[in-house]
């Protein structure tokens, strides 16, 4: 049989009976596909593996401890033989083709009336793979194509009108390769994208021509889109049939309104999906090589926006401190953590533009590092970041280094186009 005489089409067998002769592992593979297709399957076959009997002894299929008989046939829809017995095989096939009834022969596909192909599930995507009788060859198409599909390298958006909903990404913390699984797969099935100024915003190019991109970006002290305006968009769109996105920087849940979002969908009767995202509070840090708990340094860390509420952390270098959009206020910060009697020597790192080609680390001192940022020109989108966890960044001069930690090998500076500014 060449693949040019084969028709690819889909069979809808729910409610339908259908019949399997053999009762070994390839069988029991055929029959749990078939029953999962919604057929009524009865097997026929001498013995019968143990997978097979419980499929039996739960009612969900019907088990015949015998051999074959040609009237088997009569009043099926489909016939899978695989007896393992080419001439049993041969008979069952020859039966089912007089009748009329399509029928998979696993011991000679190229005399079957019809082949089984690899198949895959993605969400509500069922793929199907032949590969010129070659099963091995097909299940690694299948398994690559669904791959493509997971990761969003594939387009799974719908063409035809749907219900819509809302999906509230979080992209990370910028660099395309920081999105989760579903975060990109859930981009590639958008109609619309609601997206902020931060994430992963190379991804948006990816986009095929018909997807709107509704731009709700904000900047600290600027805020184009009111966010009761970004709530009724979400809303509005999705009620008119579309899948939408809600792309952002970071996660959702960290200091990114996603609740509030959410919140809204669900009153406005929209479903809505959260897909969690690497927060920049940790990840932007570690592009710089801090870490925000570090064993001997700090067990804990607290996230915070703006000044005002540094006073409900705790002022220790052994706390750490992570300052999000906090570069206009780093004067008021700083002395604020001062007052509270954090030591100025403590040590303050603040990453730039985090895992982005122009990334930039500044490094310096609770007293100094306002002076320090004012003359490198600091800008948000910047992550601060308050305690001795930056002593253990490569980026950290020598003179930051203590014994007082736990590392494999000393740290030393590394080599990088990044500027480092030091007291």
């Amino acid at each position: 049989m060449a693949i040019q005489d084969i028709y690819p089409t889909a069979l809808r067998l729910l409610g339908r009976p259908v019949l399997v002769v053999g009762g070994g592992r390839v069988a029991a593979r055929r029959a749990k596909g078939l029953l999962d297709a919604g057929a009524r399957v009865t097997v026929v076959a001498p013995e019968a593996t143990a997978a097979l009997r419980e499929l039996a002894d739960a009612g969900l299929l019907t088990w015949e401890p015998r051999t074959y008989r040609s009237e088997d046939v009569d009043g099926v829809w489909f016939v899978q033989t695989a007896t393992g017995d080419p001439m049993v095989d041969k008979l069952v096939a020859s039966d089912a083709e007089a009748q009329r009834v399509w029928c998979v022969n696993a011991s000679d596909h190229e005399a079957s009336a019809a082949w089984t192909p690899a198949v895959a599930v993605v969400d509500d995507v069922k793929i199907a793979v032949n590969a010129g009788g070659d099963p091995r060859r097909a299940m690694a198409l299948r398994d690559a194509v669904a791959t493509a599909l997971e990761s969003g390298d594939l387009p799974l958006r719908r063409r035809r009108a749907h219900r819509g909903s809302v999906a509230l990404v979080g992209g990370g913390p910028g660099d395309t390769g920081l999105i989760t699984v579903r975060g990109r797969r859930l981009l590639g099935q958008a109609d619309v994208v609601v997206a902020d100024r931060l994430g992963p915003r190379e991804l948006l190019n990816e986009l095929a021509p018909d997807v709107r991109v509704i731009e709700v970006g904000k900047t600290p002290g600027h805020h184009p889109v009111p966010q009761a305006e970004i709530n009724r968009i979400l809303v509005e769109e999705a009620l008119q049939g579309h899948r939408v996105v809600r792309l952002k920087g970071g996660d959702p849940y960290v200091l990114g309104r996603g609740g509030e979002e959410a919140e809204f969908c669900r009153r406005h009767g929209v479903e809505v999906e959260v897909v969690s995202g690497v927060t920049s509070a940790i990840s932007v840090p570690a592009a710089a090589g801090i870490p925000v708990t570090h064993r001997g340094l700090a067990k804990g860390f607290s996230v915070v926006t703006g000044h005002e509420e540094l006073s409900e952390v705790p002022a220790r270098a052994d706390h750490t401190v992570v300052l999000l959009m906090g570069v206009g206020q780093l004067r008021e910060s700083a002395s604020a953590l001062g007052k509270a009697g954090l030591p100025g020597d403590t040590p303050v790192g603040i990453v730039e533009n985090g895992y982005l080609p122009d990334q930039r680390v500044t490094i310096g001192t609770l007293g100094t590092i306002a002076d320090q940022a004012e003359a490198a020109g600091v800008a948000n989108p910047a992550v601060i970041v308050i305690g001795d966890v930056v002593r253990v960044s490569p980026f950290a001069p020598s003179h930051f280094k203590t014994a007082d930690y736990s590392t494999t090998s000393p740290n030393k500076p590394r080599t990088s186009t990044t500027r480092v500014l030091t007291p």
